[in-house]
């Protein structure tokens, strides 16, 4: 391609909810993105619409909940389950169950619903905010890497065309992302394979955006519905609309209309009354659980997202929600390697992790669609709880609410089990006596700010900015100055060949490793908490400039209120006021490692170990001497 091909940082194909919010998790770190969608308009009805109490966080982080709340979107707390009555005239209830209890601990512990389009709004506004535009309609003809052209920046060459004009404009990049779903023409274009797990499964099923009227008593809950006519799945959403899941006989090659999944939904119900009053959309579908045999391109160049990598039945509601967390973990992974902190090879880590979910929720999803499908005899005075499907719904909402999603370990995940868990014979520091994991996310508690006594919810305190967060949980402290400990953390993270002075903040933008199309932003996040009431902490004099340059990010562990200890946070993570760690956190909310705050450089140590083994830079310690710091995990072999 000549001079005057235009340059992107990133070119994004489809612009559902995966698509989207990939290009506005990079757009915030300024990069340019050329993204284009082949619909000449954005969804007008139909789709997703569950927002899981983890996706919720996400959004929350990035700064845009409050617009998804604007648009006074559904939500339930709890989930209805209604079996065959045993009189054998129609259905009666037979339990309900949160659909996030409290033992996932979830900071917003319900399922939000809203019409896909109104989601897409809210990340499409985002993007025209941050000077990104979709263009519609356009198609990706052609796409080719070559990671030996001259121009080794943008190895990636792209043809996109007009639909409408049938122009064709010609494009380098770094990096192409299809968010396009389980059509995807770059997965074709790259020769990789869907598996199904056998052939879809015989039920169909039919998709119902209505509103009603009836005197069901539930109807503004969800409701699992399993009756002699079948089963029927019900989702309140916005604007009084109710999603309707039925399922359809199992005739052969017989295409069903509404008037027959109405019908179907009426005897479901029965002897409740159903009226339909307005229809917004409809649809049929098979059950068919499907996965990408990889996720990216040998190069690490092009990359699958959402649907495009992975199918399943839509009544768990992880669809959107897994594509959301698929671009998320992409995102920052490609930004820190391309502001020059991250070696290329945390590239893989992204099909390693995300591939683990898919895995899993291909596994939950076929147990769950089948005793779904079911047809359940009648309830015979049992103990709902002891249903197997009631069963299945209840283990599997740790997961589901996206709090039980963990990843395996790998260069990112430093847990006790894999080989650098040899550094614990030369550092007191590492493991922590904690139940914390790495793999899994931080959780959600709430401090007291120092310097305002705001209550603060930790695990919102640094917003998704691309930075790693490193959480010092200081514990008690009698001194008067700076505990022994908390210095030395600083003064060994300020050290030549530290973790942190190997990568020190960038102060003018447009230099060192960022480009020019991103702007300086943090690499690391400090937040330290002390086990002690907030009127007990002089920020001038117990916390070391490194720590307490930006004086926000300094807590009291005391917001359970008047009358309780004030280690609350410190227990959640597993220890107490009188064990102190430090828990580095990677971008996207997960734990990468945890580390006892000893006196000494043991602690720094593990730190300079751990980032040590994916920076771009090297690390100087008495790990890194002794050979241990490049201990490596292997990622999926392929």
């Amino acid at each position: 391609m000549s001079d005057s091909v235009r340059k992107y940082d990133v070119v994004v194909v489809g612009a559902g909810p995966t698509g989207l919010l990939f290009s506005a998790c990079l757009a915030r770190w300024g990069y340019k993105i050329k993204h284009i969608d082949i619909r000449s308009e954005a969804t007008v009805a139909g789709r997703a619409d569950g927002i899981q109490p983890r996706s919720l966080d996400l959004l929350c982080n990035m700064g845009l909940k409050d617009d998804i709340m604007a648009h006074k979107p559904g939500t339930f707390r709890d989930v209805a389950f209604w079996d065959p009555d045993p009189s054998g005239l129609g259905i009666s209830r037979t339990g309900s169950w949160p659909s996030c209890p409290a033992s996932v601990s979830a900071r917003y512990p319900f399922t939000t619903t809203l019409h896909q389009g109104l989601i897409e709004d809210v990340l499409i506004r985002d993007l025209e905010r941050r000077g990104v535009h979709i263009l519609r309609p356009w198609s990706i003809l052609a796409f080719s890497v070559d990671t030996q052209c001259p121009d080794v920046e943008y190895p990636v060459q792209v043809k996109i065309q007009n639909m409408n004009t049938g122009d064709v404009e010609g494009i380098q990049s770094k990096y192409l992302f299809s968010g396009e779903g389980v059509k995807s023409s770059i997965r074709k274009k790259l020769g990789i394979q869907m598996s199904y797990r056998g052939s879809p499964l015989v039920n169909q099923w039919g998709v119902i955006d209505a509103r009603i009227s009836t005197d069901f008593p539930d109807i503004k809950s969800k409701c699992n519905i399993h009756s002699e006519a079948g089963s029927m799945m019900i989702i309140p959403r916005e604007r009084d609309i109710l999603r309707f899941y039925v399922q359809l006989p199992a005739e052969s090659g017989k295409t069903c209309t509404l008037d027959d999944m109405q019908e179907v939904a009426r005897k479901v119900l029965h002897p409740f009354r159903v009226e339909w009053e307005y229809v917004e959309w409809f649809s049929s579908y098979k059950v068919a659980q499907g996965i990408a045999a990889k996720y990216s391109s040998d190069s690490q160049r092009v990359f699958l997202g959402g649907d495009a990598c992975h199918t399943h039945s839509p009544k768990a509601g992880q669809g959107m929600n897994t594509g959301f967390l698929d671009a998320q973990n992409l995102a920052w992974k490609i930004h820190a390697v391309q502001r020059g902190f991250a070696s290329r090879s945390i590239l893989a880590t992204y099909e390693h992790e995300r591939m683990h979910v898919a895995k899993r929720l291909l596994d939950f999803d076929a147990s769950y669609n089948k005793l779904f499908s079911e047809r359940r005899q009648n309830h015979n005075g049992g103990q709902p709880e002891d249903d197997d499907f009631v069963q299945a719904f209840r283990e599997a909402c740790d997961f589901t609410s996206g709090y039980g999603v963990t990843y395996p370990p790998n260069v990112l995940n430093l847990d006790h089990t894999h080989p650098l868990s040899a550094i614990a014979l030369l550092s007191s520091a590492y493991p922590a006596k904690t139940t914390l994991r790495a793999g899994t996310l931080f959780p959600a508690v709430d401090v007291t700010r120092v310097i305002d006594n705001s209550t603060v919810h930790l695990e919102q305190a640094v917003p998704f900015n691309g930075a790693f967060r490193i959480y010092i949980f200081a514990g008690q402290t009698t001194t008067a100055g700076i505990p022994a400990a908390l210095a030395d953390f600083a003064r060994y993270s300020l050290q030549k060949g530290s973790y942190y002075s190997s990568f020190p903040p960038v102060q003018n933008e447009g230099t060192g490793n960022f480009g020019s199309h991103c702007p300086p932003l943090p690499i690391y996040a400090f937040c330290t908490i002390f086990a002690l009431h907030r009127s007990d902490i002089d920020i001038d004099k117990m916390v070391p400039r490194l720590l307490g340059s930006d004086r926000s990010q300094v807590y009291a562990d005391d917001a359970a209120g008047e009358g309780t200890t004030n280690d609350t946070t410190h227990r959640r993570m597993g220890t107490d006021g009188n064990a102190s760690a430090v828990v580095v956190v990677r971008p996207d909310g997960y734990i990468g490692c945890i580390v006892r705050l000893v006196e000494g450089s043991a602690t720094v140590d593990v730190l300079n170990a751990y980032f040590g083994r994916f920076v771009t830079r090297s690390m100087g310690s008495r790990l890194k001497e002794e050979g241990l710091a490049g201990i490596d995990v292997p990622v999926l072999r392929r």
